[in-house]
Parts: structure tokens; C-alpha cells; sequence
């Protein structure tokens, strides 16, 4: 198993606007961005689909939405799996997942999950021909998205759990400590039904993100009074953290095909790797990592040394404190105070979610970057400060 949230992702959106460009608007921008955007447990979409059609989106990930209206094509070429999960089966998943995820596409969800306006400062560029070759420049306004799949995907592991925990039981005799242990072999058809079945998380994840972009491009249109292309919303990468994934690597001087399992891990795949879209292939792959919506995130890029960890880093700092010491040491409603007081505008539905959030609660991510910066990982290339959230 590789968790609940299949394909919790973070997706980064460039702009060709600057910090003086939204100042004055970015509280409008804030307040549009989340009515545009449910957020919040429960939260249900504002895209309404049948059974059949949310299957047919199941399948067909962010290519399913483009061909929807929700983005255009030249949003697929950098995307990860260019948006979608080829393995993917539909009839691998349940009634139940499909009724869950038929009202959340196009939501955000709760917990860690965000949508967050990013400012990059000049000195937060570290590689400055790489970033300039990748659509970014100092003062510049992005904007990051952290989210997945949902209840469905949520719904695709707790039945798939349930189902490995009776096979494992009958059939090869074994008994876990913990259910999230759970698990058969790959070849096995009940394995092979998973993959196929956390496939179609793959593409709800990505078919959600896709439509939170359009509804941020919608946004910025509407406030800006310009098309999204004049406003340069293009998409710079999407990643996931939280994923399995057959890849080639070299184990013992022997090329293999293994499966990868990303769980709290991100893909970070050196230059040359057929997992790179062409865009990005010669540069190694664009890492993101995000931030807890009072700290920094990061844009790196794969390099040479994640050949020894699998094409693996980091994916964010990690928590300090549980959710319930977050909540004891902190206030929701004076930590927003204190975040627009320090320039962070931000609009959530629950004052007890935002003080699990609290920046806080969580390592000193610039320590956990530099980590894997200075062992060859991943590269730093910029650094986003956040200036306006919003929270389920």
C-alpha cells in the first residue's frame, strides 16, 4: 500500500505578473480564489458528473479534463506521465469510491492541502540560468497548489487495505502489526487490481489539480481583466508524493525494473531519464517542495547522486508536532491575525485546521533542502515565500 491520498501531488503555476502588480489586489484575488475553490472536509465541487463520466475521467486524468475545457493541451507536457496513468482501470474501484469522488473534483480538501500565491524574491534564485530557462525572474507572483485524489483515492486504499489484510490472512499466512502494513505481491492478481485501481487516483488527482487551474486562471482573469495566456499562467511542473510507480534502475551493476513506492518521497530523476517530459529531459526533472503556508517552498531540479536513492527526496519538512499539540499551542483565529499582520493574506473554512498548520508544527525546511542540496539529490533552484493562502 502507499497510503491513502493517492497521488497527493504539488503542482507549481508561473505568471508573468510581479509582487507591485498584485499588492493591492491581493486580497481580492484571495477571497475570489476560495469561493472559486471548495475547500474543507467534505467540500463538494462545483463540476457536476454521472457515474460513468467520473470513470471516464478516472481514466483519463488530466487529459480528460483538457478534452473537458478545464486547461489546454500544452498544460499535459509538464505534467508528470503527461497527466495521466495509462494503467489505470476503472472497474478496478469500487461503487463506493466512485460515489465519494463523484462531488470533490475540483476541490481542495483539508489538512496540509492549499492553494497558496508565492512570492519570489531576487535573492531566493539560485540558479539563475536554469530558472530564467524555466519561466522564472525576480519579484515574479506563482502560484502552488498542494492536493490529490481525495475521497475517492482515499476510498480506492481503504478498500484495497481490507481486501490484503483478508488475502494476506487465507492465503500466505501472515499477520501485521498495523493495517497500513498490508500488503501481497505485485503479480498477484489482487496486486495487480491495486495498481490498476491506484491508477485511477493517479488521474482523479491530476483531473482535480486541472480543474483548480482553470479556476485560479478564471481568477486572475477576472481581477486582472486579461486573458490567463496575457497573464502567462502556464504550469512549470505537477509531482507527485505519494505514489507507486514502475521504473528502471541499476541495482548491483544490473539493470532492473522495480517498483518505486513514493510515500512522503518525491520523484527527483537526474538528466537523460525517459520520466522527464522533453521540456525538462536534459535538465533533470523540476522538484517541488512545499512549504506549511507560513514557511518557504522550493523548486529544485533531479541531479546525478539520486541514482542512490532510487530517483528519490525529500517532498516537505515533515512534521515537528502532532495535529492535536499544533491545536493546543495554537489559536486558529490569532494565527491568521498574525499571518496577515506578517503579509500573508489568508481565507479558510476552519480556524482549528489552519493551528494544525501553523508553521510551527513543522522541521525548519530550509535545513531539510539543504540536506539533500548538499549531497547531490536534488539542486536548489529558487525559493517561493507564501503571501496569500487559502485552507480547507
Amino acid at each position: 500500500m502507499i497510503g491513502f491520498d493517492i497521488n497527493c501531488s504539488v503542482r507549481l503555476i508561473k505568471t508573468s505578473l510581479t509582487f507591485k502588480d498584485v499588492r493591492q489586489s491581493l486580497k481580492q484575488l484571495v477571497e475570489e480564489l476560495f469561493k472559486a475553490i471548495p475547500s474543507g472536509v467534505g467540500s463538494e465541487s462545483k463540476v457536476k458528473l454521472t457515474e460513468s463520466s467520473f470513470k471516464e475521467l478516472a481514466e483519463g486524468g488530466a487529459e480528460w479534463a483538457v478534452s473537458n475545457g478545464f486547461g489546454k493541451k500544452e498544460d499535459l507536457e509538464r505534467i508528470e506521465l503527461n497527466g495521466r496513468a495509462a494503467w489505470a482501470d476503472a472497474e478496478k474501484i469500487s461503487k463506493t469510491a466512485v460515489k465519494r469522488g463523484l462531488n470533490q473534483i475540483g476541490t481542495l480538501g483539508s489538512g496540509n492541502h492549499y492553494l497558496e500565491i508565492e512570492h519570489l524574491k531576487s535573492d531566493n534564485i539560485f540558479d539563475q540560468k536554469l530558472a530564467k530557462k524555466w519561466g522564472l525572474f525576480e519579484d515574479q507572483i506563482l502560484i502552488l497548489v498542494h492536493t490529490g485524489s481525495r475521497g475517492a483515492g482515499h476510498q480506492i486504499a481503504s478498500d484495497y487495505m481490507n481486501s490484503f489484510l483478508q488475502v494476506m490472512k487465507s492465503k500466505y499466512n501472515i499477520d501485521v502489526p498495523d493495517r497500513e502494513l498490508a500488503a501481497v505481491p505485485f503479480a498477484s492478481k489482487e496486486g495487480q487490481d491495486y495498481y490498476k485501481a491506484m491508477g485511477c487516483g493517479v488521474n482523479i488527482s491530476f483531473a482535480n489539480k486541472q480543474i483548480i487551474l482553470q479556476r485560479a486562471r478564471e481568477v486572475f482573469s477576472k481581477v486582472f481583466k486579461s486573458d490567463p495566456d496575457s497573464l502567462g499562467m502556464d504550469i512549470l511542473y505537477d509531482v507527485a508524493h505519494n505514489r507507486a510507480t514502475l521504473e528502471r534502475h541499476e541495482v548491483d551493476g544490473e539493470k532492473m525494473e522495480l517498483l518505486v513506492h513514493r510515500k512522503g518521497a518525491t520523484a527527483s530523476y537526474y538528466p537523460g531519464r525517459e520520466e522527464i517530459p522533453k521540456a525538462y529531459r536534459q535538465d533533470g526533472s523540476p522538484v517541488l517542495i512545499g512549504g506549511s503556508m507560513q514557511t518557504a517552498s522550493y523548486l529544485l531540479v533531479g541531479s546525478e547522486n539520486s541514482k542512490m536513492t532510487f530517483c528519490s527526496t525529500v517532498h516537505g519538512a515533515g512534521r515537528a508536532m502532532s495535529r492535536h499539540k499544533a491545536k493546543e499551542k495554537y489559536d486558529g483565529k490569532k494565527l491568521k491575525q498574525e499571518m496577515i499582520k506578517s503579509g500573508i493574506y489568508v481565507d479558510t473554512d476552519s480556524l482549528s485546521g489552519l493551528a494544525e498548520e501553523a508553521g510551527g508544527a513543522y522541521k525548519d525546511v530550509d535545513e531539510v533542502v539543504d540536506s539533500v542540496h548538499e549531497a547531490g539529490i536534488s539542486r536548489k533552484v529558487a525559493k517561493f515565500l507564501p503571501i496569500g493562502v487559502i485552507k480547507g
